[in-house]
């Protein structure tokens, strides 16, 4: 067998092992078993693609290309993706790697892309994604039966008792995924039977297995309620919003960074919703209205257009039109997934495979050339080379962020602390690494303050004070602090738009309001920044209000509890501290009407210990009252939701004298 051949053949494996395993892959190394997995087997292909053809260049001195229908619209795709990142996105390095819809994502499903439609061997790889459909039908289908629910299963095992469990992820994803298929293996048997064609008995058992999958995970969805989506409108004003400005109006808010336009947009009805607590999403409800919002005007365009394609390309195949209409309706109703740009790039090679007039395959030969072919083997072999070594020290960084999490499990604050650093050092640019060691670095600083010893009080009885510490633990107090304001500021550099980068950061400071001199406005201006970046959130304005509250100043306390009212009105605790602040300034009128407003927002019989509290704080409130407004003050309606009335409560003064931090742990320091 020759060189050439053997590298072709080599070629045709990768691709049928990548349509086969796609769906059923999965790895327990990282964070996130199954898309990251995914991510990185299809990032992986794609490189070995591209070295099995330089190699080939190496030894055949020729290079084979063949023009088919989708190529430069998938070019047009990549680079708009491409100009998004360099152009907009603020943390462009986690944007490539962004699963959902970032540029290893798209570059190694269009690589793919051109090397499964130019392959001889597409009817094979068509059968082996059959396959791949059945095989992940069947484990839905037995998952659904929880054949282990009783089993005794070792702690690794215990996802086998998961009646949800998929290697795809996602119920959603699953139910979108098996849909595909069912959708095409029925209208070829139609086709197969009008044609009065044999029926293939492959697309038989495709057909009865996804679409009994795909109905069995929608209907787990509607059952447990477990799809947890953004809404619509907030969505469509995302997108509407980025046409404010020439540039994000082109190439939109930027890769991966959907969660700080999500937050600009946010309305008071969503305050309303059962959603309230969730502060921001990283998808859009649609994955049509995500291109939009993310990349703007060029990347909706070239998506657009793809599609168009797609429907002239199959107007006459009826499998791959119907294909084709069901993806589209599940990208306009359903946000962006891994496995839908899958069965999308997969549907654009089969599309283009099957076009009769492709043009013919042409050779250049490259032995009269020695520059341009000794160039494009460097090219090729620096390519890989580079993005190969990124690729690993990102699944690397990964499985490091993986092991610390381990730690939490085993109480293990060193596993925790020393492979959370491994993870940065090998990927800094990852937000939630910085978010999480700087946690971490809190709660090493935390534990050594809080050391305590016994004190004497009275006969036989203890009690525990601040132990006295060392000045090597003072000092190890203070670096512990100082590396957990550097890391939380690294997230805010990475991406200053969201809002929850600033929440983070505020919260560290706030942890050592009465640790380190400077701390009190550091954590003021840290909320301002956050609630600027979202200005609908209520529980950043009670955070705000919290900190100016345990400052003793009740004026400014009093402004930002009113605004968190005024932005949730039916949030009992925000009335709560409304309440007691109002109280502390001397304003007692106010704060009887707002601690009756407590009142007319809790339910006595779901939450009797708040609804005790407060109308034993309502009754001390009213002491304070002339007497004809203590006699008005009656009864409260009672509402709905469970919820827990609680106070601003100051860190506890551990060390003394404060620490003096440097001036770079501020907010502003760069």
């Amino acid at each position: 067998m020759s060189p050439a051949l053997f590298i072709k053949i080599f070629k045709t494996a990768v691709l049928a092992v990548v349509i086969f395993l796609f769906p059923l892959f999965f790895l327990p190394f990282t964070q996130e078993y199954f898309v990251t997995g995914k991510l990185y087997l299809l990032g992986g292909a794609a490189l070995l693609l591209i070295l099995l053809s330089t190699v080939e260049l190496a030894v055949t001195k020729k290079i084979q290309w063949q023009k088919t229908a989708f190529d430069n619209l998938l070019a047009l795709l990549a680079v708009t993706l491409g100009l998004s990142v360099v152009l907009v996105t603020p943390n462009k390095v986690q944007s490539l790697l962004n699963p959902n819809f970032g540029i290893v994502t798209i570059v190694s499903l269009t690589v793919i892309y051109f090397y499964l439609v130019r392959e001889k061997r597409r009817a094979l790889l068509g059968k082996l994604l059959n396959g791949s459909a059945i095989f992940t039908s069947l484990i839905t289908v037995i998952f659904f039966l929880q054949p282990f629910k009783n089993a005794a299963l070792p702690a690794a095992f215990q996802f086998l008792k998961n009646p949800a469990f998929t290697p795809l992820g996602s119920q959603l994803d699953l139910a979108i995924f098996l849909g595909f298929f069912a959708v095409f293996a029925l209208a070829q048997l139609y086709v197969d039977s009008k044609a009065r064609r044999p029926t293939s008995p492959l697309m038989i058992i495709t057909f009865i297995l996804s679409f009994a999958a795909a109905a069995l995970s929608a209907y787990g969805l509607t059952k447990t309620n477990a799809l947890l989506l953004p809404p619509v409108g907030i969505s469509w004003y995302a997108a509407v919003e980025t046409l404010k400005n020439p540039l994000t109006a082109l190439f939109g808010v930027g890769v991966d960074n959907f969660a700080a336009i999500f937050t600009r947009v946010k309305d008071a009805a969503y305050n309303q919703s059962a959603l309230w607590q969730i502060a921001t999403f990283n998808l859009s409800r649609s994955a049509i209205l995500h291109v939009f919002t993310e990349t703007g005007l060029a990347g909706i365009a070239a998506l657009s257009l793809l599609f168009i394609a797609l429907f002239k390309q199959n107007k006459n195949h009826l499998p791959l039109l119907l294909a084709t209409y069901f993806l589209l309706v599940a990208m306009l109703l359903f946000p962006v997934s891994l496995p839908v740009w899958f069965l999308f790039f997969l549907l654009l090679a089969f599309s283009a495979a099957a076009r009769p007039e492709n043009q013919p395959q042409s050779a250049f030969d490259l032995s009269a050339l020695m520059p341009v072919y000794l160039g494009m083997i460097i090219i090729g072999l620096a390519v890989v080379g580079v993005a190969g070594w990124g690729l690993f020290r990102s699944y690397q960084a990964e499985a490091y962020f993986n092991q610390a999490l381990g730690g939490i499990a085993q109480n293990n604050v060193k596993t925790l602390y020393d492979y959370q650093r491994l993870a940065i050092i090998a990927d800094p640019y990852i937000e939630r690494y910085h978010l999480n060691f700087a946690q971490t670095n809190l709660l090493i600083a935390n534990n050594i303050a809080s050391k305590t010893t016994p004190a004497a009080k009275g006969a036989g009885a203890q009690e525990t004070k601040p132990a006295q510490l060392s000045d090597a633990d003072k000092q190890t107090i203070a670096q512990a602090i100082q590396a957990a304001i550097a890391e939380a500021k690294a997230a805010v550099t990475l991406n200053p738009q969201k809002s929850t980068n600033w929440e983070n950061l505020a919260a560290i400071y706030r942890n050592v309001l009465n640790v380190a001199q400077g701390a009190d406005s550091w954590t003021i201006s840290s909320y301002q920044r956050a609630i600027v970046a979202d200005p609908q959130n209520p529980t950043y304005r009670l955070n705000l209000g919290g900190v100016y509250y345990t400052l003793q100043n009740y004026n400014e306390a009093y402004n930002m509890f009113q605004q968190a009212v005024a932005v949730k009105p039916d949030w009992p605790n925000a009335h709560y501290n409304l309440a007691w602040a109002a109280y502390q300034k001397g304003d007692y009128p106010t704060a009887a009407a707002s601690m009756q407003n407590v009142l007319s927002l809790l339910d006595p019989k779901t939450n009797k210990a708040d609804y005790e509290r407060a109308q034993k704080d309502l009754d001390e409130f009213k002491k304070k009252l002339p007497q004809t407004e203590a006699a008005a003050s009656g009864a409260a309606a009672q509402t709905q939701t469970p919820n827990q009335l609680t106070l601003p409560t100051p860190p506890e003064k551990l060390i003394e004298p404060k620490i003096t931090l440097p001036k770079e742990a501020s907010p502003e320091a760069k």
